[in-house]
């Protein structure tokens, strides 16, 4: 094979596959195995935007190391806040906590969850945003520098925070 399409999820986001796919000269149709490391870890996508000034939702510093620390952003930021996992997608290692008995049992179960499903109990902490527009833009680029935006999609119709609809053109 010349190249590897890895369609969407489990390959499409995974580092070692794309950097196995480079080792072999293999065209891996997708980010570099850098670019899946610097976004696929939520709390380095992070601190990535905000060096490049993106405005991100108020949150931790990184990985939250115990309940403490957790308590102390959540009175920071306000609640609700909301736990995630910093390995996780697809919906999973997410909790919200409206209440600091919420935050320390989200903390725990999240964590708990999250090295179970991902291998990496690290979990970070953001506002929740209540009313929400969870708004889409994809971007296809080459190594040549040829860049063209695919459009937007609206994903915000979700249950127990997974996408149910995607709607192109988004309507916001």
């Amino acid at each position: 094979a010349d190249a590897i399409h890895p369609g969407y999820g489990f390959l499409a986001e995974n580092a070692d596959f794309a950097e196995i796919c480079k080792a072999c000269n293999i065209t891996f149709v997708g980010p570099t195995p850098e670019a899946i490391q610097q976004m696929g870890i939520k709390d380095v996508a992070r601190e990535t935007m905000e060096k490049a000034n993106v405005p991100i939702v108020p949150g931790s510093d990184g990985i939250v190391e115990n309940t403490d620390e957790g308590i102390e952003i959540a009175e920071k930021i306000g609640y609700p806040v909301i736990i995630k996992a910093t390995a996780g997608g697809g919906g999973k290692g997410i909790r919200v906590a409206r209440t600091e008995e919420d935050l320390i049992k989200g903390i725990q179960v999240t964590q708990k969850e999250a090295e179970t499903a991902f291998g990496n109990p690290g979990v970070y902490i953001e506002k929740f945003i209540e009313d929400f527009r969870h708004v889409e833009i994809q971007i296809l680029a080459d190594e040549h520098g040829n860049v063209v935006h695919l459009g937007e999609r609206d994903c915000s119709i979700q249950r127990r925070l997974q996408k149910l609809i995607e709607e192109a053109p988004s309507p916001a």
